[in-house]
């Protein structure tokens, strides 16, 4: 039994808990503001709000509904458009700004739209951000645009009812439910299916798993948070991307990371989808898998997530990864933690994406790569992108590579971790001459295919040149 609330309703269902949310408030509740699109993530139009009870206080975020199981709807309190209506038939702000801006055409995409932008309102996070991941095809985005940017201006920023005056009592109702002991603690009998976020899996096994049982890790506390051990930083397998851009652990390590992570899928999807589901997806091009080989890191499996009892391995994440959709582990492990050692010294990272959109959209070619460096007095070295005639020299600095660590996805059957390269950088001054010759080896580690997404010979291209385009956002002075 799935118990939680939606809107102001507390829900009670025996249905499937692999079935989706968005065909439970459609189908079984009537609620038809909440669209029905592409059923893959991409187009924002079933766009909910999902508040989790944290800390005494219910934190919402936007997700997909048209992904999400019911097993992730326990415990939680889902609003649709229709939770968020002010009973007297008034308008929102959200909605006003929209209207105000001639933000809405056809209005199919209008709910995903004012959805994304409350739960910014909420929170207080940056509002054409918060839409990142909501497609319109008629208006031309500028009017929407303009009523997000209306919104993080006085007095819209602050005034009005964002929301109905029964969010306030929320955080004791999701109280009572969790001291009803609502959430699962054992797997249920059978062979059940593990689902964490859901952000691929219902892509390709929607019409299975909408008749089956889930079992959700996706809030399970075990399996969350992100732990700074002093050697390591850990992170539990059930976190998320979001949960990683709002680690002030990671933030303090990786300067870029919401630039580097702006660049994986769209809000939702980052609210939902997790590390753990983007390793053993073993796409070639995952962009969460090619950042943390890139830190050289080792997983945890663990054959019962939800006892004490069990059996822990740990294994080096590039040794995961076996051949195309086959990997290193059993059927009944699951990855439960991902560490990597905490970097001494001078530690540069950098991550490249390339795709056919800026953003949300799979990678052509992606690569990621962390460097450890000592400098010393010595000659001028010029990034490739600074090498012109009478360009700006830089400082004064030899670089030397102490250590390396380079993957790139798009250009084998596997995300590689490209260890010939890695291994060659080790002890090589930072120059044109060390950049040109890793190259080189680094063309003969790689196996790209001709595909949807460009020629074998244009994903060599790229991956050359996003490969220099490390040392030149890493170095450039």
């Amino acid at each position: 039994m799935i118990k939680f609330i939606l809107n102001d309703q507390d829900i009670s269902t025996d249905l499937p808990t692999g079935s989706t949310v968005l065909d439970f408030v459609r189908y079984r509740q009537d609620l038809k503001g909440t669209k029905i699109g592409c059923r893959e993530g991409d187009c924002g139009a079933c766009t909910i709000l999902v508040g989790e009870l944290i800390d005494g206080e219910v934190r919402y975020r936007s997700m997909t509904s048209c992904l999400m199981p019911l097993a992730n709807a326990s415990g939680k309190h889902i609003v649709t458009i229709e939770g968020i209506n002010p009973t007297d038939g008034s308008l929102t702000p959200v909605q006003q700004a929209m209207v105000d801006e001639s933000g809405t055409q056809c209005g199919f995409c209008t709910v995903g739209f004012v959805m994304s932008l409350t739960g910014a309102c909420i929170d207080g996070s940056d509002k054409i951000s918060a839409i990142d991941g909501n497609i319109c095809r008629c208006t031309g985005y500028k009017s929407i645009e303009r009523a997000a940017c209306r919104l993080s201006e006085p007095p819209w920023s602050a005034g009005g009812q964002i929301v109905p005056e029964y969010f306030s009592a929320i955080s004791q109702r999701l109280e009572r439910l969790l001291a009803a002991g609502i959430v699962a603690e054992t797997r249920p009998p059978g062979n059940v299916p593990y689902v964490g976020g859901g952000t691929d899996l219902y892509v390709q096994r929607h019409d299975e798993m909408a008749e089956s049982a889930a079992m959700s890790l996706l809030h399970n506390d075990e399996l969350r948070g992100i732990r700074d051990t002093g050697t390591y930083i850990e992170i539990g397998g059930a976190a998320t991307v979001t949960d990683l851009l709002e680690s002030p652990e990671m933030n303090e390590i990786f300067p870029e990371l919401y630039k580097h992570l702006k660049l994986v899928s769209s809000t939702p999807i980052r609210n939902m989808a997790t590390l753990a589901g983007n390793f053993v997806n073993a796409s070639p091009i995952g962009d969460m898998t090619v950042w943390f080989l890139a830190l050289d890191a080792e997983i945890d499996l663990w054959t019962s997530p939800h006892v004490s009892k069990g059996i822990t391995r740990t294994l080096a994440l590039k040794e995961l990864y076996l051949g195309y959709k086959q990997l290193a582990k059993q059927p009944d492990e699951i990855i439960t933690a991902i560490r990597f050692r905490k970097p001494n010294g001078d530690f540069r990272f950098n991550f490249e994406k390339v795709c056919k959109r800026t953003y949300l959209d799979i990678a052509s070619v992606n690569t990621a790569i962390s460097l450890t460096v000592r400098s010393a007095p010595g000659d001028t070295w010029l990034p490739p992108a600074l090498s012109e005639p009478g360009a700006p020299t830089g400082s004064l600095v030899t670089y030397t590579i102490e250590s390396a660590h380079v993957a790139a996805g798009g250009v084998s059957p596997i995300p590689l971790y490209l260890r010939k390269t890695s291994e060659f950088l080790a002890g090589k001054a930072v120059n044109a001459e060390t950049i040109s010759s890793a190259n080189e080896i680094m063309q003969s580690e790689i196996s790209p295919i001709s595909d949807v997404r460009g020629t074998e010979q244009y994903k060599r291209l790229l991956l050359r040149q996003l490969f220099a385009a490390h040392f030149v956002e890493l170095f450039e002075a």
